[in-house]
Order: structure tokens, then C-alpha cells, then sequence
């Protein structure tokens, strides 16, 4: 996608800063944390939102749940952590390239967010 902040984030196009990467995953701290560890877990193929996940897209999905729990490990995560996915603006996804936010860092309670 050309004009997708994700994919020029992922290209190196635009500045983030990156704590993971591999050949399907790329991961960088969210510019707008919720909490002591926010970092964003994206497929480096294009995949606009959960929606859109499918048998040929499926694999790199499955990678950034494969990074996750290394991602948390790196960051110090080992009391718990919390792994949010916004489907659609409604629900508050704000870039159209399927994105997970990993939190933690903190007491996150029971609540939602």
C-alpha cells in the first residue's frame, strides 16, 4: 500500500522505534502508549484489519502471534500482558493495517482498557 503509515514504517521510510524483526513480523513502540510497555505487532504484508485475514494471508498472522510472547519476554512482561486488536474505525482502529497492541507493564485490571 503506498500510503499506508504501517508499510513505510515496515520500508523504513518513516522513523519508529523498532524492538522486533524477523520475516514476517515487524514490531515498534506505540508513539501514543497506554501503559509503561505499548508496542505495536504488525504483519509486514498488507492486511487492512481482521476482517480481512484469510487462508492466503493467514501465515503472517500467525507469525505475530509466534512474536508475541518473545516480544513480551524482551520487554519484561512475566507478570501478564494484554494483546488488543481494533477492528474497524468504529472500534477505534486508526491505521488500516491489522496491528496488535501489546500492553503491560503495569497492574491492567479487568476492564477492557
Amino acid at each position: 500500500m503506498n500510503d499506508c503509515l504501517f508499510c513505510k514504517i515496515i520500508a523504513g521510510e518513516i522513523p519508529s522505534s523498532k524492538v522486533y524483526e524477523d520475516e514476517k513480523v515487524f514490531a515498534f513502540r506505540d508513539i501514543n502508549p497506554q501503559a509503561p510497555v505499548h508496542v505495536l505487532v504488525v504483519p509486514k504484508q498488507h492486511i487492512d484489519s481482521a476482517n480481512d485475514i484469510s487462508a492466503e494471508n493467514l501465515d503472517s498472522v500467525a507469525a505475530c502471534f509466534r512474536a508475541i510472547p518473545a516480544i513480551a519476554a524482551a520487554e519484561g512482561l512475566s507478570d501478564g500482558y494484554r494483546v488488543i486488536n481494533n477492528c474497524g474505525k468504529a472500534a477505534g482502529q486508526t491505521v488500516m493495517h491489522l496491528h496488535f497492541h501489546l500492553i503491560g507493564g503495569c497492574e491492567l485490571g479487568e476492564k477492557i482498557v
